[in-house]
């Protein structure tokens, strides 16, 4: 079938690159506007506990969205001070769509900075305002404000922060894209030999892309698109087309090498039908990785699977059409050899092998110490995983530049009782009960101060309880399981940061097993069918998982603890995003089972040329099949590497969590884990690598009649 593919995309291939070119160019131009189209997206599932409390908050006594201000740099009893913000407070209470106003003279609320040059304003918006309408009030009330006579005036609040992290992320975007296609490009065209051929893969990359970024605008106008998700979709839109490129092409190569008569229609087809399996197994696995995002049930996660599988689908189909058309149109300006070992040179004609293929002669010299020490490696950077701390990300996620986050750092940092988002309790019973409930909360420990709201409708109690501390750090979280575990009249529900982050995380916990076993029975039943072994899915998806532990531990020494943040250009705020372990093990583990098949299926093409009972006959098998495969897991590694670090340049935080990851996921994972612990576990199992029921492991089967990219 794949055969049957690439001869029709050789017969019709210039209608190929033509509609590719119709839909990059479309996407080009509609597809960019997919990012005015985006949202924040609730991370909680409808029916999470946090969000029933929330809702029903809404509906007894719904809030509006908050503007706040520090007013700094002059003395806050200045007659001329006092002036301007009375004037303006007025001025404020006066727009249509605003709620209340509260300030240090004109309200009740008194707040002064300790050092008596800052004072508080914060302005609630109307409830009832849609998002689009409550940002254009926000505007206007953030522009009365900046008329305040004083010389340092700082507006922020969680709306405005959502609308800097969106915009935010669209520049992070640009800049990382840009400086990530550059040196990639320079890159292809050194290791390919040429200009030219270095473009092919750009080519593609830059058609899934678009097309992705097409079809996302499409569905944005019917379910929820985040901004950030976008941005995480880019990277692996380009590091998958990059990859299926580099493997088509050097096949090509190979192709062309060994029948340099042969037709080029031909050689095409040959070309598809092997390495075009891979990429579409590939393919297939990455999808059913981004399936597991699905199990968890979040709307945020189930709109980065959605984006997800749009680019994996479409970096498949450039793969396995575009390319080859390109190829077999540009095959002139594609050198033989380039940077990689001519086709033909047999394992111990190693003199040009790459890195991969020498490290995995050195790892099946010694394969015992080498697995041992790898793992052990492996292992040891995972430890600092033992105390990771997951979090929601605030504002503290803006950079250091940011006026939300500035106005948020100067209100915790200078106030001696900033305004913190408490914990609101909502229970039903009658006025007694409620009372004495309140009154038990006040007592609990973790429990800084607690606000009885009045003007319910009877027997309704709410009150919003302020957590020692953090509003959602360690205590206010452990607060969170005491009010709903109090011998209560009525269910108690809760509401606030630190709910929600619990909620998140329960949702993880109860919901991981779950996408665990649809990634790895999805992933395990791919390679069976690419390799017909059961001991080399089972021994890949351990490895993977292995990469990932070692990458998280990686992150947490980095991102929570610190080190390298100066380097990196951010500033830790002692926790990692809730979101990213669970998208570095799904993005991760689909780039990594990408390599994985990769070089399994050359593996398994050269098992099968010359297999035996002979243990001899598997460590060849396994070194041809890295140096024939090896110099294109490397250079798709450093490519897709520079892709991730570009987006390092970038000022979101969580953004950066997930490009050093997934850099560091990728080294790993071609250097330790595809260089020594692979071939050194496959020395170690010998022929037992490709034992399967009813079939034994001793019996030399029969080679298939088609051999496997």
């Amino acid at each position: 079938m794949l055969a049957a593919l690439g001869r029709s995309v050789y017969r019709r291939r210039l209608a190929v690159i033509v509609a590719w070119v119709v839909v990059a160019l479309a996407g080009a131009v509609f597809g960019g506007s997919v990012y005015d189209r985006t949202r924040s997206i609730d991370p909680l599932p409808a029916g999470a506990p946090a969000a029933v409390a929330q809702d029903r908050l809404d509906a007894l006594s719904p809030e509006g969205d908050r503007v706040v201000a520090v007013i700094s740099g002059r003395d806050v009893n200045a007659i001329e001070l006092i002036n301007s913000v009375t004037r303006i407070a007025f001025e404020i209470r006066d727009m249509a769509g605003v709620a209340a106003v509260e300030d240090s003279y004109t309200s009740g609320m008194r707040q002064i900075s300790r050092d008596g040059t800052s004072s508080l304003i914060t302005v609630e918006l109307d409830p009832g305002l849609s998002d689009d309408e409550a940002l254009r009030v926000a505007d206007r009330v953030r522009e009365a404000l900046l008329r305040i006579d004083a010389p340092d005036i700082l507006v922020g609040g969680e709306l405005l922060a959502e609308r800097e992290f969106g915009e935010q992320a669209v520049r992070d975007a640009a800049v990382g894209e840009s400086v990530a296609l550059v040196c990639v490009a320079i890159l292809l065209a050194l290791v390919l030999g040429g200009l030219v051929a270095g473009l092919l893969p750009l080519a593609a990359a830059v058609g899934a892309i678009t097309a992705t970024l097409l079809a996302l605008t499409g569905l944005a106008r019917l379910l929820p698109v985040s901004e950030y998700a976008v941005n995480v979709v880019t990277l692996l839109g380009i590091g998958l087309a990059v990859d299926y490129s580099l493997l088509m092409i050097a096949r090509f190569r190979e192709e062309r090498a060994a029948d340099p008569r042969a037709p080029l229609a031909e050689l095409t087809a040959r070309t598809v039908a092997t390495a075009g399996r891979a990429v579409l197994v590939s393919g297939l696995a990455v999808t059913a990785a981004l399936v597991g995002l699905f199990a968890f049930g979040e709307p945020l996660l189930a709109a980065m699977a959605m984006g997800g599988a749009l680019v994996v689908a479409l970096a498949t189909a450039t793969g396995l059409t575009l390319v080859p058309a390109l190829v077999a149109t540009a095959h002139r300006r594609i050198p033989a050899a380039g940077g990689w070992p001519r086709p033909g040179r047999g394992p111990a004609q190693r003199d040009g092998a790459g890195a991969l293929a020498r490290l995995a002669a050195f790892a099946q010299r010694r394969p015992g110490p080498v697995a041992l020490a790898a793992a052990a490696g492996l292992l040891a950077l995972s430890v600092p995983l033992l105390s990771a701390e997951f979090r929601n990300s605030d504002v503290r996620a803006l950079p250091a530049a940011s006026e939300a986050r500035q106005t948020y750092e100067k209100v915790q940092n200078d106030f001696a009782d900033p305004p913190k988002q408490p914990l609101t309790v909502l229970a039903e019973a009658d006025p007694a009960a409620l009372t004495t409930l309140f009154d038990r909360v006040e007592q609990l420990p973790g429990v800084s101060d607690v606000f009885v709201r009045t003007g319910l409708p009877p027997g309704v109690g709410v009150a919003d309880v302020v957590p020692a501390g953090p509003a959602d750090g360690p205590e206010a979280q452990r607060l969170v399981d005491t009010l709903r575990g109090l011998d209560a009249p009525a269910p108690v529900l809760v509401a606030g940061p630190a709910a929600e982050l619990v909620d998140g995380k329960r949702s993880v916990a109860e919901r991981l097993p779950l996408a665990l076993a649809i990634i790895v029975l999805a992933t395990g039943v791919l390679l069976f069918a690419l390799t017909r072994s059961v001991v080399v899915p089972v021994k890949a998806v351990l490895l993977n998982l292995l990469t990932l532990t070692a990458t998280m531990g990686v992150l947490v020494a980095v991102f929570q603890w610190g080190w390298g943040a100066g380097l990196l250009g951010f500033e830790p705020w002692g926790a990692l995003d809730l979101t990213t372990p669970l998208l570095l093990f799904v993005f991760a583990f689909g780039l990594s089972m990408d390599y994985e098949v990769f070089l399994l299926a050359r593996i398994k093409e050269e098992w099968d040329r010359r297999r035996s009972a002979d243990r001899a006959a598997n460590d060849r098998a396994v070194l041809a099949g890295i140096t024939a495969t090896g110099p294109v897991v490397t250079t798709a590694a450093l490519a897709i590497g520079i892709v991730f670090l570009g987006f390092v340049l970038g000022e979101l935080v969580a953004v950066k969590e997930i490009g050093v990851g997934m850099a560091v996921a990728v080294l790993l994972d071609v250097t330790v884990v595809r260089g020594l612990l692979l071939p050194a576990t496959m020395s170690l199992l010998g022929r037992w690598n490709w034992w399967r029921p009813g079939a034994a492991a001793a019996e030399p089967a029969a080679p298939e009649a088609v051999p496997v990219g």
